[in-house]
């Protein structure tokens, strides 16, 4: 469930972009300013934030990736103002690129070869392991 509400949600963000560009070209919105961009990356960080914290219990490449992005938009909400906020924004969009495209490969080799072949971090933090392994040890 989360893969297709991650998925379905960047999508509906290029999407969103394309039309709120798309309108300001036009002069639909005309009067567009910094602080129009400024808050719509503003809220796209919050969303992809609330995203992060719930990749914290699925692996550790999931939480960077997903805390890269969320960095993301709140540079290019600062690079609105800051041309190097936004030069910085760019690059981290690229390394942030690059480990999807590396965790998607992962999981899919992982899964279609039934083994562990690329890593991708833990898939549940410590404290969960240790309570797991501590009652999987109790005898009923």
């Amino acid at each position: 469930i989360f893969g297709a509400t991650a998925v379905s949600t960047f999508g509906a963000f290029w999407t969103s972009l394309a039309a709120f560009i798309w309108a300001h070209e036009g002069g639909l919105y005309a009067m567009t300013t910094e602080l129009d961009m400024t808050l719509y990356f503003l809220c796209w960080g919050v969303l992809v934030s609330l995203l992060t914290v719930i990749t914290s219990r699925i692996s550790t490449a999931h939480f960077a990736l997903f805390g890269g992005v969320a960095i993301v938009f709140f540079l290019l909400a600062l690079g609105e103002w800051n041309l190097t906020a936004k030069r910085v924004a760019g690059y981290l969009g690229l390394a942030c690129g690059v480990l999807a495209l590396y965790l998607g490969y992962a999981l899919l080799l992982n899964e279609v070869w039934k083994g562990y072949y690329l890593p991708f971090g833990p898939c549940k933090p410590a404290a969960a392991r240790e309570v797991e392994e501590e009652t999987s040890n109790l005898k009923v």
